[in-house]
């Protein structure tokens, strides 16, 4: 059937005389009002008829006329007396021209134009050029009409080829079409879906309650807007089968604004839940023996004070230091001693208490904390429980290679009250605690007291303190570095980690694992920052020409220092005053731990530090963070992944699978990977696999003195025209 548009209506209706519009075959599809009064009918009566049953008497002859028309790109005329009158009257002249699909195209209409003669003389001009218009408006009309069926045509085909599960529904909320991944994922193909309720084909459920979640689509339909799925939502398959989804569902919407019906998109996070869900257990957990790690535990610490200062309690706290577990890794090894840790970490745990609730967490190498959330009065618990785990631990027995190995437990008790400022304060006072029951004997309880707190800050400051500021003093700070290789081809200039040492009185040298805790711990962290950024800044500034040769080096800043207004204010006055070219050289470290927890400090200082030229990098990745939502509001450079992840990657699928998303996170912040701590030819072949950007371990260099650098940079800046290849050894 012809489609005539109101816009042709109306331009017919506007042709001086009036006009008819006629189908290929002759029969009128469409008349004005002028045109059927001249012609002796109603516009009524003419539709439908052919034009040769009211035209009879014409001249040249009628169906020659239309041949002509329909052959040429021309018009032909022919004169014929109107109906009115016995046909008698002013003779009329009709005017046939073909209307065309595109130009010189097939013809799919005639258009007649009915006038008196002197009309037809007096309007040709204007005529030519409206037919001309509309011969063009009907052409737009059939290319828009292929252009929509080819764009629907082409949905159709993308629809069916995307990864998202596809399904559209009308206003009733009935099934109306799905492409084959929602055929998948709900078990319904097309055909058996369409025109069924969605809940039947669409059946979700909460994946903790397992009840019933709203319906997206029917929230979409009453709401009119966008409806996201809540979280953690399962779909059942018709066949029982459950696939994690997130989905949203949008109203379907015509050129007026009326809702016809809802297109729901959603896809299977399953794997993605999985893998989340394992990453999440890894960085609230130890990964030796499956109990809370310290940042975890701190956390819910300072949550269960903060609730004990509005409400009280009976808390209680317990601090364990395994007795005589050094002499079983010096003697057996480490292997032999994580193996003891294990089994120790389980022994604890099922000394715990069931009639309360217990968490235990390993706080360190060979420490564990146990928080005893108490209703009871008394701390009689807690102390039943710590001397449960004494006897027990003092009775167990390890056997290795014929020998017979036996440790104690030191435990300190601490009850939660509101006399604790935080946290810190808390976990230092059982510490001091623990202390003092390995100073009476070991193996034994030790409840906490003003004295004991004294004993652990003289032992430990009489230990630290004064040799860290001693060393400040008398510069017994050494700057070692350890290069870091790029994964493809060879660097343009020296990308190297500054590592930190301390000189002892006798010369030898202590490694930062020795001491950085204390200063940790007592505050002196930022003391130490202050010394490490100018001795590194004034070792770039005296590299002169050299400095071209240095790709980057970068340092570490503490968490402490991060929250240290004093230090960020130190630091960015010494970034300002060196030269680009030497802040451009220089990268900052800064832990993943330290962003986490001090959000609003760390992002600041980052972008402070990156306008004036100096690159970042986030250290330590993955150690501890379960979540990546805060990298958005972090702009860094440089990811560093932790190396216990590196470490298993070739003996965990889990490690592999994490060292992956790790880089991807990288890529998708537009930030470059770095791999720590790998130390064999394999290891470095599956990463670079992966796409890792740098790797970093003995592999490829043993930390050095920084100034051992010198001669090669020596070397590099006097090889004009030659690229420094860093892929030889340091």
């Amino acid at each position: 059937m012809l489609e005539i548009s109101e816009d042709l209506r109306g331009l017919l209706a506007a042709m001086p005389g009036g006009g008819l519009l006629l189908d290929t075959d002759g029969v009128i599809r469409y008349s004005t009002s002028d045109a059927a009064a001249r012609l002796g009918y109603r516009p009524a009566d003419l539709e439908g008829l052919a034009l040769s049953a009211i035209a009879q008497n014409c001249s040249p002859d009628l169906a020659e006329a239309m041949t002509a028309a329909l052959r040429s790109s021309g018009e032909a005329r022919l004169r014929v007396a109107p109906r009115m009158n016995g046909g008698g009257g002013e003779l009329l002249a009709l005017r046939l021209r073909a209307v065309r699909r595109g130009p010189a195209g097939r013809a799919i209409a005639l258009l007649v134009i009915v006038q008196t003669q002197a009309e037809a003389m007096r309007r040709f001009l204007e005529l030519n050029e409206r037919l001309i218009s509309v011969e063009r408006e009907a052409a737009r009309r059939l290319r828009a009409e292929a252009r929509l069926a080819e764009q629907l045509a082409w949905t159709r085909v993308v629809l069916n080829s995307i990864g998202d599960a596809v399904l559209t529904t009308d206003r009733l909320g009935q099934v109306t079409w799905m492409n084959p991944v929602a055929e998948q994922l709900t078990g319904w193909n097309r055909e058996m879906a369409t025109g069924l309720p969605l809940a039947r084909v669409f059946h979700i459920l909460n994946e903790t309650t397992r009840e019933s979640v709203a319906d997206p689509v029917q929230c979409c339909l009453a709401q009119g807007r966008i409806v996201g799925l809540a979280n953690h939502t399962v779909l059942i398959s018709r066949d029982g089968r459950e696939y994690g989804i997130e989905d949203s569902a949008a109203p379907i919407r015509d050129d007026q604004g009326e809702l016809h019906g809802v297109v729901l998109v959603f896809h299977d996070v399953t794997e993605q839940r999985r893998l989340a869900g394992e990453l999440s257990y890894r960085a609230s957990h130890d990964g030796l023996t499956g109990a809370l790690n310290r940042v975890e535990f701190e956390q819910r610490l300072a949550q269960r004070l903060a609730e004990h200062r509005l409400t009280g309690g009976n808390d209680a706290l317990l601090f364990i230091d395994l007795d005589q577990f050094k002499l079983v890794n010096d003697t057996a090894g480490h292997a032999v001693g994580d193996r003891l840790l294990r089994q120790l970490a389980q022994l604890i745990d099922d000394c715990l208490p069931r009639e309360a609730q217990a968490l235990l967490a390993r706080i360190g190498g060979d420490e564990f904390a146990i928080l005893i959330e108490n209703d009871n009065p008394a701390l009689d618990l807690a102390r039943r429980t710590a001397a449960r785990i004494c006897d027990e631990v003092k009775g167990y027995r390890l056997m290795h290679a014929g020998q017979r190995f036996k440790v104690g437990a030191s435990i300190g008790l601490v009850p939660l009250d509101r006399r604790w400022p935080n946290e810190a304060a808390l976990m230092h006072a059982a510490d001091s605690a623990c202390y003092a029951a390995k100073q009476d004997g070991g193996n034994r309880v030790r409840p906490w007291c003003d004295e004991d707190a004294s004993l652990q800050r003289l032992r430990s400051a009489a230990k630290w303190v004064h040799r860290i500021e001693e060393a400040i003093d008398a510069g017994r700070f050494v700057l070692f570095a350890q290069r870091i290789q790029p994964a493809h081809g060879h660097g343009a200039g020296l990308h190297a980690e500054v590592l930190l040492r301390m000189l002892d009185t006798d010369g030898s040298l202590i490694l930062p694992g020795a001491f950085l805790p204390a200063a940790e711990r007592f505050h002196l962290a930022p003391l130490i920052d202050r010394w490490v950024l100018p001795a590194v800044l004034a070792w770039l500034g005296l590299q002169g020409e050299r400095l071209h040769a240095i790709s980057l080096l970068s340092m570490n800043v503490s968490g402490q220092s991060l929250g240290d207004r004093i230090f960020r204010g130190f630091a960015l006055d010494l970034l300002e005053a060196a030269s680009p070219l030497l802040r451009s050289r220089l990268c900052l470290e800064i832990t993943e731990t330290a962003a986490v927890s001090q959000p609003i400090e760390a992002a600041r200082f980052i972008d402070d530090v990156r306008r004036l030229g100096v690159r970042v990098a986030l250290d330590d990745f993955g150690a501890g963070a379960s979540a990546f939502a805060y990298l958005k509001r972090l702009r860094v450079d440089y990811l560093k992944i932790d190396g216990q992840y590196v470490r298993g990657l070739l003996s965990d699928p889990l490690d592999e699978a994490t060292v992956r998303c790790f880089i991807d996170v990288a890529r998708a912040i537009g930030a470059r990977a770095i791999a720590e701590f790998v130390e064999d030819e394999r290891t470095s072949q599956r990463l670079t696999e992966f796409g890792i950007d740098f790797l970093q371990g003995y592999l490829f260099a043993l930390p050095v003195p920084l100034a051992d650098l010198e001669p090669l940079l020596e070397e590099a800046a006097g090889s004009q025209g030659q690229q420094w290849d860093v892929s030889g050894p340091v």
